[in-house]
């Protein structure tokens, strides 16, 4: 059974550990995030980190990408790990990340050949990805510094991000003034509310590009981590990871995760989608559908350590990404080589390649409406 995080912070605390020790909230709520420098591009703008905690989740943050640099959870234990993928420095980040930790826009995901028709407009995107548009182009979201604010509001504390992307950058349309909200909740959740808003009609699709590893990062594999997803349908690729616009069935497929199993059991099942993606690179379609507010979607497990994450959002589909791609050449904040399965991604998204399947879930905005998604990752042990 999955313990909460009342119970873990109960049993560290017999076990000897102060309330500050495992990073508890006061009575009067968390501590305002603190931010120091982290590096500077190579124009010299400054990249700042800021640390945040509460609840006994410990997060830091660059203004580079919005990035998530570190995420230390406790196990059954009381002991505190880094569960995400990430680098040291300022320079790695930027001349070699797979969009660690990132934030992603303004389109997450792929768009085929970089190309979309909105009310009859032909647009081309920045190309990235073979011949395809990746996670908004040769530099999305994900390779700009934001405007950042620490805040403490009541039990919670957090970060508000600002980001304006200018009308024809990376080929989008319309000026896009986004605002990502992370907050920390006295439980240890961390929440990511997104915002946006334009002045054209446009298509955006924002996520978070965090690999995790519930051992820790760089402990190896995350084959044998548990997951279980909310979902009876998936949308298979060509090729290129392109939807064909199938909604396809997970039943009877390396892809049925509806019952909890390990990642790593049908991994390398002789099946042309797993060929396709070099492993698992796949969007689920989420029995929920687009809620109103965050819903339960995924949960993901780590049987060594006994730390768990259960993922809430109320958007339509979530990309699972086995780290296929890593490929022994980075070097982690821990100093250990990352190769291909060490991590994995789960993205809440709206579906691959929208604009160009009219079947799918819409991700146009227009002027006078409002982006709004949330996602919400709760830690256990």
């Amino acid at each position: 059974m999955e313990t909460s995080r009342r119970t873990v912070i109960a049993a560290a605390a017999a076990a000897g550990l102060t309330a500050a020790t495992i990073g508890t909230a006061h009575a009067s709520g968390g501590k305002k995030p603190v931010r120091e420098l982290f590096g500077r591009l190579a124009d010299g703008t400054r990249v700042h980190r800021w640390s945040l905690e509460n609840g006994g989740t410990r997060l830091k943050v660059l203004s580079y990408g919005g990035i998530v640099q570190s995420l230390e959870i406790p196990d059954r234990h009381g002991r505190y790990a880094n569960v995400s993928l990430g680098f040291d420095n300022i320079e790695d980040y930027v001349a070699k990340t797979p969009y660690f930790g990132a934030l992603i826009g303004r389109y997450g995901n792929r768009i085929a050949k970089g190309q979309f028709t909105l009310d009859g407009t032909s647009h081309q995107l920045s190309v990235n990805d073979g011949v395809n548009s990746l996670h908004g182009g040769a530099k999305g979201f994900d390779k700009h510094v934001w405007d950042v604010e620490g805040f403490a509001s009541g039990s919670d504390v957090g970060l508000v991000l600002h980001y304006t992307s200018i009308d024809g950058e990376m080929g989008y349309p319309g000026t896009l003034r986004a605002k990502v909200t992370y907050t920390l909740t006295r439980h240890g959740d961390w929440r990511i509310d997104y915002e946006a808003t334009t002045d054209k009609a446009t298509v955006v699709n924002l996520t978070s590009h965090v690999y995790w590893n519930l051992a820790g990062e760089g402990s190896g594999s995350v084959y044998d981590h548990e997951l279980e997803i909310a979902a009876s349908r998936y949308t298979p690729v060509d090729s290129g990871l392109i939807p064909t616009g199938e909604l396809a069935k997970v039943a009877g497929t390396p892809f049925d995760f509806r019952r909890s199993k390990t990642v790593g059991r049908d991994i390398r099942v002789a099946h042309q989608q797993l060929l396709y993606g070099k492993g698992i690179d796949h969007n689920w379609v989420l029995d929920k559908g687009i809620t109103t507010r965050p819903e339960h979607v995924a949960t993901l497990r780590d049987p060594s350590s006994g730390r768990s994450l259960r993922i809430a959002s109320n958007e339509p589909g979530l990309q699972f990404y086995s780290g296929n791609f890593l490929d022994g050449t980075l070097v982690g904040t821990g100093g250990h080589i990352y190769r291909q399965g060490d991590a994995l991604c789960l993205e809440t998204q709206h579906f691959p390649d929208s604009p160009n399947h009219p079947s799918f879930p819409s991700t146009v905005l227009r002027p006078g409406q409002t982006y709004r998604t949330s996602t919400v990752h709760s830690f256990g042990a």
